[in-house]
């Protein structure tokens, strides 16, 4: 997806490795329904209270995130809205999303001023919009950042999101894998905007996994835009400028479509493609097993849905079931899963469109 953000340094945040399937069929704060100790729990107080499905103290959630115009974005807001929908205790105050940092700025300013008890913030620009979170966590109103990071840590109780060096670190390795027997292979990459941050880290781990395997050599590499149109055109440049290769990875699923477009056009079968972020029309091309397309890496919209749970949790004054802490974690690394017809009926429901 378009404009994520550079991941918190390594120091300063802390990895949570789940799958996102498991989201849609309960969180995983719902994974303890009990404030019981269980045997082998590493020590949680039979006090400590976790967060689970039942009613309990009402929140008021504000949401705010950029415009959907793209399947990803749209996807964030139909997992948070979605998510909302579950919990009797949760009311979500929904903004109308905006690419525009002040709209957005204005946006959060009202709920602010409406004295939501959390706030979810989805930025369109994490660092031009700090101030805002700044302004709401001063107010008294902890704020969950999701995804695109503000630049300071102070304006956020929580950050959530993907991990764009781990998709291109795992798209490199089941390429490597598929690959590692093949003398002199090839393989190819279509980009999003070199501009992005996002762009340089799945690249920066592409390369890395690549280099595990001393037989692989990447012969191209073409920047796209996460459009359609764009992985298209971008695409077609690449099968025209490269006749023989064996495997191509496709940083965007959106623009995936494109680039399937371009290949099909060209008659060209003689490689497999890997995409990335988890659309359904990816899933369902996996799963018929036609066409070039093998696998996609995700990049999860359910973590929205997470976002809604983390700021329930922290409106109540609950913590994470599962863990001996009796607060929730301040930031949370989505797991980048590798989609293959193996797997892909697990996954199948957390394909956006």
């Amino acid at each position: 997806m378009s404009d994520k953000p550079s991941l918190p340094t390594a120091a300063t945040r802390r990895r949570l490795l789940f799958g996102a399937a498991a989201l849609s069929g309960g969180a995983f704060l719902t994974a303890c329904t009990s404030n019981e100790p269980k045997e082998g729990s590493g020590g949680q107080a039979a006090d400590a209270p976790v967060a689970d499905d039942k009613p309990g103290k009402p929140v008021t959630i504000g949401f705010a995130g950029p415009q959907a115009d793209h399947g990803w974005l749209n996807a964030i807001n139909v997992n948070a809205k979605e998510r909302a929908k579950k919990y009797k205790d949760v009311t979500l105050e929904i903004t109308e999303g905006s690419n525009d940092t002040a709209a957005q700025i204005g946006q959060i300013d009202t709920l602010i001023n409406k004295k939501v008890d959390v706030l979810v913030i989805l930025p369109a620009d994490g660092k031009a919009m700090t101030q805002a979170g700044l302004k709401a966590m001063r107010a008294g109103i902890p704020v969950v950042n999701l995804d695109r990071i503000f630049a300071n840590p102070q304006a956020y109780r929580c950050w959530i999101g993907g991990d764009n060096y781990g998709m291109g670190l795992n798209a490199g390795h089941y390429i490597g894998e598929q690959l590692k027997d093949k003398k002199n292979a090839k393989v190819v990459e279509l980009a999003g905007l070199d501009n992005l941050e996002l762009t340089k880290q799945r690249t920066e781990g592409f390369d890395a996994a690549l280099k595990n395997y001393p037989n692989i050599k990447k012969v191209a590499r073409q920047a796209a835009e996460f459009t359609v149109e764009s992985g298209q055109s971008k695409m077609s440049q690449l099968l025209q400028a490269q006749k023989n290769f064996d495997a191509l990875w496709n940083h965007d699923d959106d623009q995936g479509v494109g680039a399937l477009r371009a290949i099909e056009q060209a008659g060209r079968d003689d490689f497999f493609m890997v995409g990335g972020a988890g659309a359904l029309s990816a899933m369902k091309a996996i799963e018929s097993g036609e066409g070039v397309l093998k696998a996609t890496v995700l990049y999860p919209p359910t973590m929205a849905a997470s976002a809604i749970d983390l700021a329930r949790a922290l409106g109540q004054g609950k913590g994470v079931g599962g863990m001996a802490e009796f607060e929730i974690p301040s930031s949370i690394t989505l797991y980048s899963a590798v989609v293959t017809k193996d797997n892909v009926k697990q996954y199948m429901s957390t394909g956006f469109k």
